[in-house]
C-alpha cells in the first residue's frame, strides 16, 4: 500500500515561514521524507561486499559504513561482508565468520580466489541484490563468482570509487598491481547488472552506469559553529591522505610568490592528515622551509573529532583537490568537496564537479601546474555574502540516503 500525500503551495509557504526555512530546502525535506516512505514499501535484502578490511578510524571505512547505514534506512535487511586478518585470515558477515582460510601463503591466494561461502550465503539469506567495492581485481575467479551469484536471481552491481583510475596507480609506481585488472575488467563488466559511478562516464567498459554523487552523512560531520573575522587574515584548511592529486604544494607555491612582497593581510594554511610517502612529505616539507613558509603553513598530522572541529572552526575556505589532472582526471565528485560544503565553508577545486561548478561559495581554479593565485582567493572570499547553514542546506539532496536510493530505483526489474 502506498500512501498518496497532497501538499498545497499555500501550506508549503506557510510551513516554511514558521520554520525559517526557504520552500527550496523544505521540498527537499519532502523528497527525502518520501524516499523513506516509498523504501518501507520496497523491501530487499542486500549484500554489501567489500575485499578488505574494516577500520572504524579509516576515511573509507567510514564511507562504506554511511552506505551501509544509509541502505538500511532504504531496505530492511543489509549485511556487510568483509575480511579480517586478526590471526587467521577470515571473511565475515556481520561479525560472523563464513570462511576462515587459515595463515601463510595458501591463506593468501584463497582470500582471493574462494567465493563459494558468499554464494552460499547469498542463496540461504534470498539476497536480492549484491553491492560489490571494487578493490580493481577483475580475474577468471570474480568473474566466475559473479556468474554463480545471478544463476540465483540475484542482482549484482560494482562500485568503482575513482575512475578512470590507471594512471593513479601509474603515478605510484604500482601499474603491476592491476596488471590481471586491465585483463579481465571488460569481461567481468559484461556479468554486472551496473557500474556504479562517481563520475559523469554514462558507460565504463562497456556496461551501463548508475551515476550517482558521494553522499554525506549529516550526522556525522559538524557544522561550523561562527563565521570568523576576516578582515586582517584568512585562514584555508586541507584534510587529506596527501597524495600528489590533492596538489596542495601548487598552494604553497602560491603563497610563496604572496609573501615574495610585503604583506599586510595574513593567509594561512592549515593542513590536516598523514602523506601518503615520505617521498610526497619530505618535497612538501621542503618547499615550506626553502620558501620560509613556516609561520603560514601549518601540519597537524592526522585529527578527527572534536580536535579537527576546532581547526575547522578556526578557518574560512576549504582546500579541494588541485592536481587531479596529474593523474588524467577530470570529472569526479570527491567525498571532500561534500565535506567542506556539510561543514558550511566556501571551498576551493579544479575538477570538474557538476554538483558544485556553478555554487556561488566555490572558487574554480585551473587544472593546470601554475601557482595558486593567492590575492584572487582572497578577493573572492570578500565578495561572497553567505552562512555555513545557507552552504549545508544547498546539498540536501546530496544525502547518502538519497544516493543509494538512486542505486536502488536503477536495478529493479
Amino acid at each position: 500500500m502506498i500512501t498518496k500525500i497532497q501538499i498545497n503551495k499555500q501550506t508549503l509557504t506557510r510551513f516554511a515561514k514558521i520554520n525559517k526555512i526557504s520552500r527550496k530546502e523544505l521540498i527537499n525535506l519532502v523528497i527525502s521524507a518520501s524516499f523513506r516512505i516509498f523504501a518501507k514499501n520496497n523491501n530487499m535484502n542486500v549484500l554489501f561486499l567489500i575485499f578488505h578490511g574494516v577500520d572504524p578510524n579509516n576515511g573509507i571505512s567510514k564511507k562504506i559504513s554511511y552506505q551501509v547505514e544509509a541502505l538500511k534506512k532504504c531496505c530492511t535487511n543489509v549485511h556487510l561482508c568483509y575480511m579480517d586478518e586478526i590471526e587467521t585470515k577470515k571473511r565475515i558477515v556481520d561479525g560472523k565468520v563464513i570462511a576462515d582460510f587459515g595463515n601463510g601463503i595458501l591463506s593468501k591466494i584463497r582470500k582471493r580466489i574462494e567465493f563459494s561461502p558468499i554464494i552460499k550465503y547469498a542463496k540461504d539469506k534470498h539476497i536480492d541484490l549484491v553491492y560489490i567495492r571494487s578493490n580493481h581485481n577483475a580475474n577468471p575467479f570474480t568473474i566466475n563468482f559473479v556468474k554463480r551469484i545471478k544463476k540465483n536471481g540475484t542482482k549484482v552491481v560494482m562500485e568503482i570509487p575513482t575512475y578512470p583510475y590507471d594512471s593513479e596507480y601509474k603515478a605510484q609506481r604500482m601499474s603491476k598491481q592491476i596488471f590481471f585488472d586491465k585483463i579481465f575488467r571488460r569481461t567481468l563488466a559484461k556479468q554486472l547488472d551496473a557500474i556504479v559511478t562517481f563520475s559523469d562516464y554514462n558507460q565504463i567498459f562497456g556496461q551501463r552506469t548508475i551515476r550517482i554523487s558521494n553522499g554525506i552523512d549529516f550526522d556525522s560531520v559538524k557544522m561550523k559553529n561562527n563565521v570568523n573575522d576576516t578582515s586582517n587574515e584568512l585562514n584555508l584548511i586541507g584534510v587529506a591522505e596527501i597524495h600528489e592529486w590533492h596538489g596542495f604544494d601548487r598552494l604553497v607555491k602560491g603563497l610563496a610568490d604572496y609573501y615574495s612582497k610585503t604583506q599586510k593581510y595574513l593567509v594561512k594554511f592549515h593542513v590536516v592528515g598523514y602523506f601518503f610517502s615520505k617521498e610526497i612529505e619530505n618535497e612538501f616539507k621542503n618547499l615550506i622551509s626553502t620558501n620560509k613558509l613556516e609561520k603560514y603553513v601549518i601540519l597537524y598530522g592526522k585529527k578527527h573529532g572534536k580536535e579537527l572541529d576546532s581547526i575547522f572552526d578556526k578557518c574560512d575556505m576549504g582546500i579541494g583537490s588541485l592536481g587531479r589532472h596529474r593523474v588524467g582526471i577530470d570529472k569526479i565528485k570527491t567525498l571532500k568537496n561534500r565535506e567542506y560544503a556539510a561543514r558550511g565553508i566556501p571551498f576551493i577545486y579544479s575538477e570538474t564537479d557538476s554538483d558544485f561548478d556553478q555554487k556561488p561559495y566555490v572558487f574554480k581554479v585551473p587544472a593546470n601546474e601554475t601557482a595558486i593565485d593567492i590575492n584572487s582567493i582572497v578577493e573572492f572570499y570578500k565578495r561572497i555574502s553567505i552562512t555555513p547553514m545557507e552552504i549545508r542546506s544547498s546539498i540536501i539532496d546530496l544525502s547518502w540516503e538519497h544516493q543509494m536510493k538512486i542505486v536502488l530505483n536503477s536495478i529493479k526489474p
